[in-house]
């Protein structure tokens, strides 16, 4: 073989060899690096934990993380002071429960801990439908409408529907046993909203007094924007009202007015002649 390819073939495996090794002294010190991190072992969840839920040490346990903690981790020194709050917000076994996913110390649990402070959380009856067919869950923003007859308006006015709210979240949906006027129970779709103190207000009496809707939105689309209200009449708008028809009265024509008669009254060699009114009525 030729002298001069064995030199290159040579030179080239010597490249290769050290090219290899300088790759392995890399990759060996970034393993090193990583298996010498350290590592902390902070609090998580035992079980799967939904909003709502008030902690017990059964639903805590802990995981180790190695690097960088998640903000608002609990260490395991701490354990015991989760015991007794809030879950604000649902947790899956084994994830990291964070001061950010539960209520405030003291607040308990339920629904009531999961209202910001300022706000009001306020129910709604509704039915299947109105509930969007069951898939208002919470987390969901809506819109609310409201249909009835406006107060003064004309008896042909129609039914009349407002946007009344726009981009609530839901708090809450489910299903309650109340009783109807018979005293019998029933079961009613209950869905309670996050609301200001004046939109409760607003939306109480709406529900007292109206019929009301609501209408699923996405949770991206938080604009709100000025709808006007809706009447019946509106949805007819195409319709021509019938051409209303003239009625004609007739007059029964004047009777015609009697006719005079006259008498000539001849008196020896002169006459003369008298005229009278209508001989109608005269016997």
């Amino acid at each position: 073989m030729n002298r001069r390819l064995l030199t290159i073939l040579l030179v080239a495996f010597v490249i290769a060899g050290v090219c290899a090794f300088g790759v392995y002294r890399i990759v060996g010190t970034k393993m090193n690096t990583q298996s010498q991190s350290p590592t902390a072992t902070v609090v998580a969840a035992a079980t799967d934990l939904k909003l709502g839920t008030v902690l017990t040490q059964a639903d805590l346990g802990v995981i180790k993380i190695a690097g960088t903690l998640p903000k608002g981790s609990v260490p395991e020194q701490q354990r015991l002071s989760l015991v007794g709050r809030g879950v604000v917000s649902d947790i899956a076994q084994g994830e990291p429960i964070l001061d950010s996913n539960l209520a405030a110390a003291g607040s308990g649990g339920g629904l009531a801990a999961t209202i910001p402070q300022g706000m009001r959380a306020c129910a709604i009856r509704v039915d299947d439908i109105v509930g969007v067919s069951g898939f208002v869950t919470p987390g969901m923003r809506v819109d609310v409408l409201a249909s009835g007859v406006p107060p003064g308006a004309p008896p042909n006015a129609g039914t009349v529907t407002t946007t009344l709210l726009q981009n609530m979240e839901v708090l809450s949906a489910g299903v309650n046993i109340q009783k109807d006027a018979e005293g019998k129970p029933v079961q009613v779709q209950v869905v309670n909203l996050l609301v200001t103190p004046d939109q409760a207000e607003t939306l109480s009496l709406a529900s007292s007094q109206l019929r009301i809707q609501l209408v699923l939105r996405n949770p991206l689309d938080t604009a709100v924007a000025p709808v006007a209200a809706t009447a019946t009449p509106a949805l007819f708008g195409s319709i021509k009202p019938p051409t209303p028809v003239k009625v004609v009265k007739r007059v029964a024509p004047a009777p015609p007015k009697p006719k005079p008669y006259s008498m000539e009254i001849i008196n020896g060699s002169s006459s003369s002649q008298e005229n009278f009114g209508s001989s109608e009525g005269q016997h």
